[in-house]
């Protein structure tokens, strides 16, 4: 174990709740590198405190772990402690885990001349956020593991969560007791355009569903996509929306009961305050959460330099009518528009000129002996399912789910459902 960890354990009704914090290296090739914190709540239920451990890994990137305030906090929490102790993972630059922000403290000579991402310029910036994505999560993980003296743990891999769950296996396999992916199996290999593409598609076929089902509101959207070309559209702290960043409103479409927040939402005068601030709360990319957006392409960079996938995949078709909304699709005025972004903009810009090494081993991938389940949605907004079942077939030993039932956040809106037909399905106690 670290000597330097911090463990401290306390009760909520019907769980035991241990919070550890432990010293990572920025940078994990590096053995004289400063370090981050690396923060963790483990739940228990009070009568299962020896039960095996089940890391939840977020999706995202860029957010924090849930914080439960009791047994069915997340839904699907109380089905996970029946046989496990969950292990909710702050991955590194989110929540307790030292956060990236503009005027974080960054640790001691991260950069040189600069106490905070803000007094450091674009290059320096773009270089310290390199050591944020899935590889390094992977790493830390497994200082955790050690610091936790367990041989081996599950996964549960939420989205983003699934992609780091998939590295798992691709770098340190027999670390890993079974594998569960939720809307979250990646392509593997550099060319990111064509499953940008077909998220694209993907959108336009939702969007025209909703017009469909609530004719009235393509007219309302195009109003709203007038005033964003005038620059009139506002958020009530006076931020500009473009028409680029309105259409991101689309990731509603990727929820359950999407198309009825959608529809509520485009309901609302949009000169009320109503509906400045509801719309604030529907843009995807935020500065609460800056990776997300500055760092969100790398997630699907396998070995290739980003250059805006997204924004190079768009149709045409698309790119002429606003009310073809978008989903998960970062985009150059997203760094022009929001204030609290808007000084990543050249870090950014490196970043997406950045080679990115490689993140999968598909030769380690077939050698896998972990077993393992995942929920394929058929329909993801997100994370195409062509793709995700090309990358399930490298997984001997993966039992696939494919079902319309949920859309990319199943695993929360299921309640127990999902991730109970994961474990059943992982073990081999039901079929597919």
């Amino acid at each position: 174990m670290s000597t330097d960890a911090h463990t401290h354990t306390w009760t909520l009704p019907g769980l035991e709740v241990t919070e550890v914090t432990l010293p990572v290296p920025l940078d994990h090739a590096d053995s004289a590198s400063v370090t981050l914190d690396l923060f963790a709540r483990i739940y228990a239920d009070p009568d299962g405190t020896d039960r095996p451990y089940l890391v939840y890994l977020q999706g995202g990137p860029g957010s924090e772990a849930p914080r439960s305030v009791g047994p069915d906090s997340p839904p699907w929490l109380a089905r996970a402690l029946r046989e496990h102790r969950v292990v909710m993972l702050d991955q590194r630059g989110t929540g307790r885990s030292t956060p990236v922000g503009l005027d974080v403290a960054l640790p001691e000579g991260a950069i040189e001349g600069a106490a905070t991402l803000r007094e450091a310029s674009a290059a320096q910036q773009a270089h310290y956020l390199t050591h944020f994505r899935a590889d390094a999560i992977v790493r830390d993980a497994e200082l955790l593991r050690e610091h936790l003296d367990v041989p081996t743990w599950s996964l549960l891999g939420q989205s983003f969560g699934g992609f780091t769950t998939l590295r798992y296996l691709s770098a340190a396999a027999s670390s890993v007791q079974t594998a569960l992916f939720t809307g979250g199996i990646p392509s593997v290999g550099p060319d990111m355009v064509p499953v940008y593409r077909t998220t694209w598609e993907g959108m336009a076929a939702r969007s025209e569903r909703h017009w469909a089902r609530f004719p009235e509101d393509r007219d309302r959207m195009r109003a709203l996509a007038d005033r964003a070309e005038a620059g009139t559209l506002r958020l009530p702290d006076g931020q500009k929306v473009g028409v680029e960043r309105l259409r991101r409103i689309g990731m509603l479409l990727g929820r359950a009961q999407g198309q009825e927040q959608l529809h509520y939402l485009l309901g609302l005068d949009p000169d009320s305050p109503a509906f400045a601030h509801d719309l604030a709360s529907a843009l995807p990319f935020c500065g609460r959460n800056p990776i997300y957006a500055v760092i969100h392409e790398s997630c699907w960079a396998d070995g290739t330099v980003t250059n805006w996938a997204a924004e190079r995949a768009m149709p045409g078709a698309v790119r002429q009518d606003p009310t073809l909304l978008a989903g998960e699709h970062v985009h150059h005025e997203l760094f022009t528009e929001d204030p609290e972004l808007a000084p990543f903009a050249e870090a950014a810009e490196l970043l997406a000129q950045h080679q990115w090494p490689r993140l999968y081993d598909e030769d380690a991938l077939r050698a896998a002996d972990v077993p393992g389940a995942a929920a394929v949605y058929y329909d993801d907004a997100y994370v195409p399912r062509e793709y995700s079942m090309a990358t399930a077939a490298l997984l001997p030993r993966l039992r696939t789910w494919v079902t319309s039932e949920y859309e990319h956040g199943g695993l929360r809106s299921s309640g127990q459902g999902v991730l109970d037909h994961l474990l059943d399905l992982a073990k081999g106690r039901r079929e597919a």
